[in-house]
């Protein structure tokens, strides 16, 4: 192997043409995802832009300028009216996404609709399933979950997310989707979804913080990476179409390990509190806000993110 000074690493880090010529990991807009949050009524975050709200009368406008940007594909997540024990603004055939869908799938065709499927936005409690004796009822939910899924592409969405974390829920949601005629809808499965502190700001804008303890029975603790593969192989098993990590930054190492075990599509979740970090630090002249999102952004798809969902990625539209 040639050594110093015939190899000369920094020959192709002179000028900013010669490294893009030889850059490995490269963002595509393409390949990212805008998460929306619709809600009763706007809501204009000033400082966590990506997280403000919009009605079911201004997503449409919201959706005009991401399309003009060159954004292809949302997520949406619903704030009901009004919530209850069993979350059923969530299977409502009139709630809050399903009447979104319809706006936004009239107005631009192309846009390609995912759909969040959860219950804690809906839920007086906050938790993400229907509760017994302060339990979340595993599989009483995965009706709901189920039922939830077939509303959300009834209403014109292009594929379904489910982020419960209930064990089974990929196989109910695939069954109902199949026997309701929608066997070509994709499932992307919030296969590894942590317990993480890094949801806060999303807790706020989604209204979903529960009301008495919190998310650990059911989302995986931060310090496992062995069962993340073992939750991925099962959602393989029920029918996933693409297996997602969250958060992203904290577990870029089990990004990598799913990515190199699995051969379906991967996505990491960006999530709030990543995102809420840099805008603070950025805030205080304490970071560059463009080149620290974008690092961050590249270092996901480094790991083996094929997709990625991120707030910047409508900010990230006008980078590129």
């Amino acid at each position: 192997m040639s050594s110093f000074p015939i190899a000369r690493m920094r020959r192709f880090r002179r000028t900013d043409g010669l490294r893009g010529l030889v850059r490995e990991t490269r963002l595509v807009l393409d390949d990212f995802v805008m998460p929306l949050f619709i809600g009763p009524s706007p809501f204009a975050n000033a400082e966590l832009p990506g997280l403000g709200r919009h009605s079911v009368d201004t997503v449409g406008l919201e959706a005009d300028e991401l399309v003009r940007l060159g954004v292809r594909t949302v997520i949406l997540f619903g704030i009901p009216d009004e919530k209850d024990d069993d979350g059923s603004g969530a299977y409502d055939d009139d709630g809050v996404v399903q009447r979104a869908l319809r706006v936004l799938r009239d107005r631009h065709p192309q846009l390609v609709l995912l759909t969040d499927v959860c219950l804690c936005e809906y839920t007086s409690h906050g938790h993400c399933g229907v509760l017994e004796d302060g339990e979340v009822d595993n599989d009483e939910t995965l009706t709901l979950l189920a039922r939830t899924a077939v509303s959300h592409v009834e209403a014109g969405a292009d594929a379904v997310a489910p982020s419960d974390m209930m064990d089974g829920r990929v196989a109910a949601i695939r069954e109902a989707l199949d026997d309701n005629g929608f066997d070509a809808t994709p499932i992307i499965a919030y296969s590894a979804k942590y317990a993480s502190a890094f949801y806060g700001p999303f807790r706020e804008a989604a209204e979903s913080t529960p009301a008495f303890g919190d998310r650990r029975g059911y989302q995986m603790d931060p310090g496992n990476v062995r069962e993340a593969l073992r939750e991925c192989e099962l959602d393989v098993d029920e029918g996933a179409d693409m297996l997602m990590i969250k958060p992203a930054l904290p577990c870029l190492d089990v990004i990598r390990a799913v990515r190199d075990e699995f051969d379906l599509p991967l996505a990491a979740y960006n999530v709030s509190g990543e995102y809420a970090m840099i805008k603070a630090a950025a805030a205080r002249g304490l970071i560059h806000e463009r080149q620290a999102a974008l690092e961050s952004l590249t270092a996901i798809k480094r790991a083996g993110a094929d997709v990625v969902f991120s707030y910047w990625t409508k900010e990230l539209a006008a980078w590129l």
